[in-house]
């Protein structure tokens, strides 16, 4: 079954968009509650290497994909031993 990402990624930018447009001729708090989808887009993207890294994708693909050195995606994204 391939599950049709870019499509749904896409949507998600374009609701985001327009969640920004509509807040612009919002109260306040409505954009305190906007400004809380950065952790949300944090903790997918946290979400989405996680699952790259379980498919054995390598840090030097991920690297590639986030615009950082490996080094820099390992510092950023990789999970600190408990």
């Amino acid at each position: 079954m391939a599950i049709e990402t870019l499509p749904f990624i896409g949507a998600v930018r374009r609701m985001i968009r327009a969640a920004g447009r509509r807040t612009g001729d919002a109260d306040e708090w409505e954009l305190a509650e906007l400004i809380t989808l950065r952790q949300a887009v944090e903790d997918a993207i946290q979400t989405a290497v996680d699952g790259q890294l379980a498919t054995g994708r390598s840090w030097a693909a991920i690297a590639t994909a986030t615009g950082t050195s490996r080094q820099g995606a390992q510092q950023r994204y990789g999970r600190k031993a408990v």
